[in-house]
């Protein structure tokens, strides 16, 4: 209690110091003209280094020493603006309208060179830009990723459902193949390139802008960015002094609450940041409630004379969700509603247990991420960017585990007449009650002498007894430590060089443990080689811990235990020649990454292979474009580049063994674009052309059931070709009325065949077995659909009041394939689902109040998929129609199908107050 007063005490002492030594307080609003106001645009006094930055409302203050003087006023995506004032006490200028100059930004709001940003008409870089100002109106209850649907080539959905467990894809390429950043740092799971939404909920909250650059990208890092790149920038610490209080309310009782405050930059040089906010709801799918908190703390410091400026930030959004992680079939959604109208949110993964849902299946976790950007301006023409981060990423997600008579926890044998998994029956069978299977009554009895009902891995049978159910957590934590580096140095003013460092070093920790005993004694487990047949019954929490540093090597683990150590070492140069009208850069960089793996339980500790070397392999690429601007209006720009990407964890170290891969190689990616720019004061646009080959696919079949017990199939040289046209556009039809469009249409497919390599066990080329070619040549790349459009509009009825509307259309969807299954050479190919189209609408009023009406209270409601269309967004199966003649079918697809529908009409109502 002490520390606080003191904090706060701090930060009154700041505030006041700033009061005494202004000499005149200068107020306005920065607006794009539409209503829509510009937060985080940065103000500056002309020939002085005094600057401010726009709260989420688009409103500034600025201390002026001087009684007049002019302000340069600049903003991502808009002309940068230079008004006079004069000043006597305070004043406020009201509204201040930038121009729009589509996606540029500049070098002012992004301060540190390691944060690589696309700038319009200069960066040969196809760019999609999402402001603050549409997350905070558009978000609602959707998830982040959900912002980018009305982009080119970005497909997005739901998947199962849950919170934070949507999923991206940019020209095909799934978000594991896509870079995502957050101010430059990449976050992509270094052993399998994942990327979890669920852990970065808290972003939208705490993001000034997305920027998607779809191919190569602007990056210098040696990231295998094969379809894109997605660089989150938060806010910084000195925006302007003031704060926010909100709450959002929707359906299925979703509920938000969050509160912020900014100190804004003190005349010291020192700034603060803070935010918090809390949401819960049930979900929209049937037993996927979530409850998840997010934090914010972002401290700053800047010398005068503007040559060193150091950001501290830490968040972290702590969270639990059940989940929907199970494919079902669309027969079963008619099952449990009718043929017409599927029950889009049944889920086959929960019940009630005592009276109370339960979900076999629950995500949970908390990834605090902690950095330090310190910028030092060494003179006019160097300048030296660095950021150090860590995380310490802590959870897990659950599933069940064993079976009962040889049936597992989904089986019809265990559900209600309405498809609920009955775990009440689960838990007496369990504990030795006599229960009803399948019309028999069976009743369990203990294991051995040992008097307990003890449950395993194993499903057991029909005539086994001794088996049971357990629900059990898989472990996926991490330590991650990483810095990156940049020397920026301008030669000329045409002509700057970039020379940089990437180190990173990350440790997987994976294992498994129990939750839930579900009515049993205790559990078996025999799959720790040097501890075997271990009787366990400590059970651990299915909640995110807040405590990240607690050490877990004292919990009991069942079934495996093993670490994934990672370390990257990248080296980065670039060379850019910028005129008035013509922009060129040539960049490299490579790469090294170590990959160890250390197993606890299937080796003994004596043997070798417990803890592996690093296999250490090289990769890098090279890339390199040009943008000409013809005049003030037109421009065009070329890129291409070349991607030696390694492979992931798993490809080195494949079938859970320790000895690497002996078919190890790299991907290699290569990329061509072009594009088309139109800029005029009422209407902008870009047209892109691209082509993607990515070869060397890693992929691998496991086929221990016929001919090779124990070992798979390695497939060499699977290549997909992606490419495609994509077109965007703004008009300003009137002062009140912008509309927006867009439309890409794509061609992935794969290319060619591919032969296959057999090993054994133990990852060991052996001869024999029978060789299988995949037929993969044509075959249309899955999981996201290859035509999208889109058009929106906003319409300003009243000063501050609006309305908007966004129609999405999505059409060359196919279903998720897997290659390994097209191993005939008169396959079917890929299925294609139904197309389909939704529409989202919004409305939107903000009130000033306050004495000098400097403060606002604002509403919003969305609605989404506004007439409730039902469509399939996901296939996971492959099945045609004209296979299964004699079956009903849906929209034209078999009802065999394994699937995930859309969500239906959702709402969401917020409420807000700015100060």
């Amino acid at each position: 209690m002490k520390k606080m007063k003191n904090w706060l005490l701090t930060g009154l002492f700041f505030m006041i110091v700033s009061t005494v030594f202004s000499q005149g307080k200068v107020t306005g609003n920065i607006t794009d003209g539409t209503a829509g106001s510009l937060p985080g645009a940065n103000v500056q006094i002309k020939g002085s280094s005094t600057a401010t930055s726009t709260d989420f409302d688009g409103k500034f203050t600025i201390d002026s020493p001087n009684a007049s003087g002019e302000l340069v006023i600049s903003y991502i995506g808009f002309e940068t603006k230079t008004v006079k004032f004069t000043v006597s006490g305070s004043t406020n200028l009201g509204n201040i309208v930038l121009t729009s100059n589509s996606n540029e930004l500049s070098e002012i709001v992004v301060k540190s060179t390691t944060v690589d940003i696309a700038k319009d008409r200069k960066t040969p870089v196809a760019v999609s830009t999402i402001k603050a100002a549409e997350i905070q109106a558009k978000l609602g209850n959707q998830e982040l990723p959900e912002m980018l649907k009305s982009t080119p080539s970005v497909y997005v959905t739901k998947s199962g459902g849950g919170f934070g467990d949507s999923r991206i894809t940019v020209r095909g390429f799934s978000q594991n193949n896509v870079a995502v950043m957050v101010n430059g740092m990449p976050v992509n799971d270094m052993e399998n390139g994942a990327v979890y939404w669920s852990n970065w909920a808290g972003l939208s909250d705490v993001t000034s802008f997305i920027q998607v650059q779809r191919g190569l990208g602007s990056s210098k890092l040696a990231i295998a960015s094969v379809g894109g790149t997605m660089n989150y920038v938060t806010k910084a610490s000195d925006l302007k002094q003031g704060g926010t209080v909100g709450t959002s309310f929707g359906n299925d009782n979703y509920f938000k609450s969050n509160v912020a405050y900014n100190t804004g930059k003190l005349d010291n040089g020192f700034s603060a940041s803070v935010l918090y906010s809390h949401t819960q709801g049930d979900g929209y799918v049937d037993g996927t409630a979530f409850n998840g908190d997010n934090y914010y703390v972002a401290l700053g410091y800047t010398t005068k004379n503007n040559k060193h400026d150091f950001q501290f930030t830490v968040t972290g959004a702590p969270q639990w969700h059940d989940q929907r992680s199970t494919f079902i079939t669309i027969a079963q959604y008619q099952k449990y509603g009718t043929e017409s109208d599927p029950n889009i949110k049944y889920n086959s993964d929960w019940g009630y247990k005592g009276g109370e849902s339960f979900n076999m299946v629950r995500n949970y976790y908390h990834k605090p991420v902690i950095s330090l950007n310190y910028d030092w301006n060494i003179n006019e023409t160097s300048k030296l960017s660095t950021v150090a981060y860590v995380s310490f990423g802590r959870g897990g997600g659950s599933r069940g585990a064993g079976g009962i008579r040889g049936f597992n926890y989904a089986n019809n044998a265990f559900r209600t007449a309405d498809g609920l998994i009955d775990f009440d029956k689960i838990v007496a069978y369990n504990s030795g009650q006599t229960v009803n299977i399948n019309g028999t009554n069976y009743t369990r009895t203990t294991n051995g002498t040992s008097g307990q009902f003890q449950n395993s891995s194993a499903t057991g049978s029909l005539t086994n007894s001794t088996t049971g159910i357990s629900q059990i957590s898989s472990v996926n934590s991490h330590n991650w430590y990483g810095a990156i580096v940049n020397f920026n140095k301008k030669f000329s003013d045409k002509l700057t060089w970039d020379l940089g460092i990437d180190v990173r070093g990350y440790k997987g920790i994976h294992y498994q443990n129990i939750n839930n005993l579900l009515g049993a004694d205790s559990y078996i487990d025999n799959f720790d080689a040097n501890n075997p047949n271990r009787v366990l019954t400590n059970t651990y929490s299915t909640y995110a811990a807040w405590n990240v540093f607690k050490s877990t090597d004292k919990e009991e683990k069942i079934n495996f235990y093993n670490d994934g150590d990672v370390r990257w070492y990248g080296g980065f140069t670039q060379l850019e020649y910028s005129s008035d009208n013509f922009t060129a850069f040539i960049q490299g960089a490579l790469s090294q990454q170590g990959f160890k793996r250390v197993d606890y339980f299937k080796y003994l500790s004596s043997n070798p292979l417990s803890s592996t070397d690093y296999e250490n392999i090289l990769g890098g690429n090279v890339k390199g474009g040009v943008n000409y601007n013809i005049n003030e209006h037109h421009n065009v720009f070329v890129n291409s580049g070349y991607y030696s990407k390694q492979p992931f964890f798993n490809a080195v170290y494949p079938n859970n063994a320790s000895l690497v891969n002996g078919n190890l190689t790299n991907e290699k990616i290569f990329g061509i674009e072009a594009g088309y720019g139109l800029r005029t004061q009422m209407f902008t646009a870009n047209l892109n052309f691209y082509r993607t080959s990515w070869k060397d696919r890693y992929q691998r079949q496991n086929d221990g059931a016929t001919d090779n017990p124990g070992g798979y199939y390695d497939f060499a040289g699977i290549t997909e070709i992606h490419s495609g046209i994509e077109f965007d556009a703004t008009a300003k039809v009137m002062d009140k009325l912008t509309l927006t469009g867009m439309f890409s249409i794509g061609d992935w497919k794969y290319d060619g065949t591919s032969t296959s390599n057999r090993y054994d066990s133990g990852n060991n080329p052996i001869g024999g077995g029978t060789a299988t070619t995949l037929y993969l040549d044509g075959v249309k790349v899955g999981d996201a659909a290859q035509t999208t459009a889109a058009l929106g509009a906003i319409y300003e009825i009243l000063p501050r009041f609006t309305v908007d509307a966004n129609y999405n259309y999505n059409d060359k969807l196919y279903a998720a394939i897997s290659p390994g299954n097209f191993t005939s050479a008169t396959n079917r190919g890929s299925l294609q689902l139904p197309s389909y189209g939704t529409a989202d609408a919004g409305l939107a009023y903000k009130w000033l109040v306050g004495k000098n009406k400097d403060n606002s209270v604002g509403f919003r409601l969305n609605v989404n998929n506004v007439f409730d269309y039902t469509y399939i967004a996901e296939a996971k199966t492959n099945y045609f129609a004209a296979d299964y003649p004699t079956q009903p079918t849906y929209k034209g697809i078999s009802t065999n199908n394994q699937v995930y529908f859309g969500f239906g009409r959702t709402w969401n109502f917020s409420l807000r107050y700015d100060f």
